[in-house]
């Protein structure tokens, strides 16, 4: 029997944990890059494809929308957004049998490049390791969108059969788990779209067994984030998302002194661009303390050891921009929960290098997330699905406010 009363907040079971971490290892390892996402694509695909209460649509620029074929409660549906690209190469150029010209799309700072190792991904067959042999300048007065380099593929590896339609991605390890830590190639964004698929599967599994979701859930996939939000700004002018349809963007942000990796997923109150929209900002954030039973940090009056043990952050997380920007932009009512982000984009020691402080030469590394911090956006985004609050009840705390003290005032 269906209840009336949307659910109280709910955490998965260890074996539904486990198979999260599954879907998240096998996401943060799968090759992508800007406008060349096909192969995450067909893992969500793959993934819809096994459930037959979900029904997946693509808009005209590629973006993905996955809901429950029945709406799982009347009203404006929320969508929860990733994108699904990661900063990569595609391939401009094969020069000859052992080189190539690969054109950069993302954001990673030039010291990083000289000499790095990269895989070149051709349509089928195994990777092709090659090294970053030197940047390609562009002709005079032609215009460059991506910054080129020339590579040269391993002894014994060929150019044979690549196309200008493959990708390279830097040489790492596939994605593990070690220490309570995710090292992945690609943690931004794939790591989010898992976390948003992870809910998702949660909240289809509750309502399959009668148990009320108070709002109707679903997950949008975005292409190209990482050479300017080109698949958000698409579906934007495309009206994919109806306009009173509130969204929470998901994103891996740089980790910061102050934003640490363990400390739980963020609530983002805004990027280096513009702040979010308060209401759904407040609303998420109210999910977010019921689930843990208290605040982010301690009020004046607490300690810090009478936090809960299940931790999350208020933070406005400056260090970059993120596609709730482009939903606000375009008149949405938008807000961001990210992931705090080690080793962001790739570049190890990132704040030495850019403060000229470094000892050591720049050095490409696999990114890292904070499983627990992984499980708790997890567990946020279940507990939007159950109830998700305009305004997250700051009228009526003010209200009883009032009420209970507005008599000081005839003192």
């Amino acid at each position: 029997m269906t209840t009336t009363e949307p659910a109280a907040p709910t955490t998965p079971t260890a074996e539904a944990r486990q198979q999260h971490h599954q879907w998240l290892t096998e996401l943060t390892g799968i090759p992508t890059v800007a406008g060349r996402e096909d192969r995450v694509v067909e893992w969500v695909k793959a993934w819809a494809a096994q459930r037959e209460d979900v029904t997946l649509t693509a808009d005209a620029h590629g973006n993905l929308t996955l809901r429950r074929t029945e709406p799982f409660a009347p009203g404006e549906p929320v969508y929860v957004t990733a994108h699904l690209d990661h900063p990569g190469f595609a391939v401009d150029a094969i020069e000859d049998g052992s080189t190539a010209v690969l054109a950069f799309r993302g954001g990673v700072m030039e010291d990083y490049f000289k000499g790095a190792r990269v895989n070149i991904h051709p349509e089928s067959g195994d990777p092709r390791a090659a090294t970053i042999l030197e940047r390609v300048e562009p002709a005079e007065g032609e215009e460059e969108l991506f910054k080129r380099y020339r590579v040269r593929l391993d002894d014994g590896l060929s150019t044979d059969g690549l196309t200008t339609r493959d990708i390279a991605t830097w040489h790492l390890p596939l994605s593990f788990i070690e220490d309570g830590l995710l090292s992945a190639p690609a943690c931004d964004d794939l790591a989010a779209a898992a976390a948003a698929l992870c809910a998702f599967d949660a909240l289809l599994e509750q309502k399959r067994h009668g148990h009320a979701v108070g709002r109707d859930v679903r997950v949008f996939c975005t292409r190209a984030e990482e050479i300017g939000f080109v698949g958000a700004i698409g579906a934007c002018r495309e009206k994919t998302i109806p306009d009173s349809a509130p969204i929470i963007a998901l994103e891996n942000s740089r980790a910061f002194d102050d934003s640490p990796i363990g400390g739980g997923p963020i609530v983002r109150v805004g990027d280096r661009l513009t702040v979010f929209t308060p209401r759904l900002t407040a609303a998420v954030a109210a999910r977010a303390e019921a689930v843990a039973g208290g605040p982010a940090s301690p009020t004046a009056a607490q300690k810090q050891s009478e936090l809960p043990k299940w931790r999350w952050q208020r933070k406005l997380m400056a260090g970059g921009a993120c596609e709730a920007t482009v939903f606000c932009a375009a008149g949405y009512e938008a807000t961001c929960v990210c992931l705090p982000l080690g080793n962001y984009h790739n570049m190890a020691d990132l704040a030495a290098v850019q403060a000229g402080t470094n000892t050591q030469p720049p050095t490409i590394a696999s990114e890292q997330i904070a499983i627990a911090d992984f499980d708790g956006l997890v567990d946020l985004l279940i507990a939007c699905g159950q109830e998700l609050r305009p305004g997250g009840g700051i009228e009526e705390r003010l209200a009883k406010l009032w009420d209970d003290r507005s008599f000081v005032l005839g003192e």
